[in-house]
């Protein structure tokens, strides 16, 4: 029988950080090739199951993000077999003009163009092939509170522009 280590384990695994998302795709092996061309990701973990990627970890920037292929059985659907997803990841980039333009390249949809932002980013909303939307942005800015108030109301009227 093992004895239980005597070292502290951290609740959060070392090079992570709060949430992370993890994605369930169509045809995964091919979404992780996309990421690393569109994102420049890097490939850290990828285990088979059954002919099909039952766990895959990327690296893009300093964020990660996981991945799977769709297994029904267990409700892990992709936004192509659900009909989309309410769900928008936030992905800061070091250029996100250079990023984008990229991305876009290897087919990463427009669905809102990249432009600065009151609240001190510049960014724009996107969607990949495989039906995952991303707001990818730059932090130009740093902008107290009380100013993004101020100007969410001299442009909105003090209520959050709502995107579609």
């Amino acid at each position: 029988m093992n004895e239980p280590s005597p070292l502290k384990v951290s609740p959060v695994p070392v090079g992570r950080q709060g949430a992370t998302p993890y994605l369930s795709v169509r045809a995964a092996s091919t979404a992780i090739d996309f990421y690393k061309r569109a994102f420049g990701a890097v490939e850290r973990v990828r285990i088979e199951h059954e002919g099909c990627v039952g766990h895959a970890e990327l690296e893009i920037g300093d964020a990660r993000i996981m991945l799977s292929d769709e297994f029904p059985d267990y409700e892990a659907l992709s936004p192509q077999t659900i009909g989309g997803t309410p769900v928008l990841i936030h992905l800061y980039v070091a250029d996100v003009d250079g990023f984008t333009r990229r991305a876009e390249d290897e087919g990463l949809k427009v669905l809102r163009p990249v432009a600065n932002q009151f609240y001190g980013d510049r960014g724009g909303k996107f969607e990949d092939p495989f039906g995952h939307r991303w707001w990818i942005a730059s932090h130009i800015e740093d902008v107290s509170i009380d100013e993004i108030r101020r100007r969410a109301e001299a442009l909105h009227g003090g209520a959050p522009e709502k995107t579609g």
